[in-house]
């Protein structure tokens, strides 16, 4: 499938190559994508055709991660294979990928993505799996399989293959107190026309996260308040009280999780892997609720004054904290003097962002708070007379214990045979995504 794996530094010199068919691969394959996508001028796309070669990249903080083929492969595949080495490398460096570590750790480096792609061909991503056998530093001399006995060995065979019937989790996990975490995600998208009072785009993206610490093989029952399992449990007499469920328009899950079993009952089954995964991510778009709402009021007078006025009003419970709130709102470039009076917090204009940033660190529910500012301008010279086109102004705020899709945990079951109790946490979360407010010129 992939002809070469390569890892770059920011100035695409080559630190990692790992060639797999050297009779589909030209050795200039660095020098080509330096050449047509570091120096090009126009956009960088991830995607680049040069002849019978096809280019894929993916940045991961200064380092470049460079797939090549011949073929006409996946792209999103080939991506996401890409995206699945900076986690596992990142995994083994401390969540920092660098230039050093890379160099440092090289064989290493070449160990995993040799395990991970077999000739070319994606085999094995999981991060608990790979540590099982490839390890760094003074672990490796713990792990020598000379020394390890062969039922060690046939778990480690079972485990990397994923021939076992639960491949991502070992069967002889012990906890002295057995317990389940779970945090539920969410990131609201927003773009609200504040001159008609119209909703223009609305999205919830979620995630559910959760941290394991059970003994033995155990087998958890999630559910949620999902409109389809509510409706079917009203229909059966099960539910007597009628209350509105959540619609969730996709839905992904971990390989652990029981598809059928969600199909059928719309119930999440599984057998955790230990540790911290990624249980589900989901999106819905129906009955979305704002946390936060903006009212702004900005009129241009002449050419050289603007004067702004924004409102922000909370609409979560009065028991709820918004933390971390900041408001972004966008300047001209021509921007010479800035006088502005905020309510609450601290409000102060960015000129490298030409914006004029109002943080609060800790909003209340319910609660009201205004800004004003008046802003000088810059006569502009010679031809550059256009109207202002005004970016909307964004939001950055994180909720604790509340949901803007209004999704919520209603049960949390665990199975096991010896029938241990099991400690259960759950947090909610609401953070903004792309949260916006568009204004016209006045």
């Amino acid at each position: 499938m992939l002809s070469g794996v390569f890892i770059l530094n920011s100035r695409g010199e080559q630190i990692i190559s790992r060639i797999f068919r050297d009779e589909f691969i030209s050795r200039g394959v660095v020098d080509a994508f330096r050449l047509h996508v570091l120096n090009a001028k126009e956009v960088r796309s991830p995607i680049k055709t040069i002849g019978q070669t096809t280019l894929l990249h993916f940045r991961c903080e200064e380092l470049y991660l460079l797939a090549s083929s011949n073929q006409n492969v996946d792209c999103c595949l080939v991506l996401e294979i890409l995206k699945k080495i900076t986690e596992v490398l990142k995994s083994y460096f401390n969540n920092k990928l660098t230039e050093e570590a890379i160099r440092k750790n090289f064989v290493l480096v070449y160990e995993l993505i040799d395990e991970m792609l077999d000739h070319g061909i994606p085999q094995n991503t999981s991060i608990e799996a790979l540590k099982a056998y490839i390890t760094q530093g003074k672990a490796r001399s713990k792990v020598n399989s000379d020394k390890l006995k062969e039922e060690q060995i046939k778990k480690i065979t079972v485990n990397a293959t994923g021939a076992g019937p639960c491949p991502w989790r070992a069967d002889d996990i012990h906890y002295r107190r057995n317990q389940l975490f779970i945090d539920v995600v969410e990131s609201v998208n927003l773009l609200f026309a504040t001159a008609t009072g119209n909703i223009l785009n609305s999205n919830v993206t979620g995630v559910i996260w959760m941290k394991s610490q059970l003994s033995g093989m155990p087998e958890c029952k999630l559910g949620l308040n999902d409109k389809v399992l509510m409706a079917n449990e009203e229909k059966s007499g099960s539910r007597k009280k009628r209350t509105n469920g959540v619609e969730i328009d996709d839905c992904t899950f971990h390989q652990c999780v029981k598809l059928g079993k969600f199909d059928a009952d719309r119930t999440i089954s599984f057998t955790p892997p230990d540790g911290t995964f990624e249980l589900m991510k989901y999106r819905t778009s129906d009955n979305i609720q704002l946390p936060l709402k903006v009212f702004p009021t900005i009129k241009e007078v002449g050419r050289t004054r603007i004067e702004a006025s924004v409102t922000v009003k909370s609409c979560y419970s009065p028991k709820l904290t918004a933390n971390g709130l900041e408001i972004s709102i966008p300047m001209p470039k021509n921007t010479a003097q800035c006088s502005i009076r905020a309510s609450k917090g601290r409000a102060v204009y960015a000129p490298d962002k030409e914006c004029i940033l109002w943080r609060i660190k800790k909003f209340p529910g319910g609660a009201e708070a205004s800004i004003t500012a008046e802003v000088k301008l810059l006569e502009s010279v010679g031809l550059d007379k256009t109207a202002w086109v005004r970016p909307p102004i964004s939001l950055a705020f994180q909720v604790p214990m509340f949901t803007a899709s209004g999704l919520h945990v209603r049960f949390l079951k665990v199975f096991e045979k010896s029938h241990y109790q099991t400690v259960k946490w759950v947090r909610y979360v609401t953070q903004a995504g792309h949260y916006q407010f568009k204004t016209t010129n006045q």
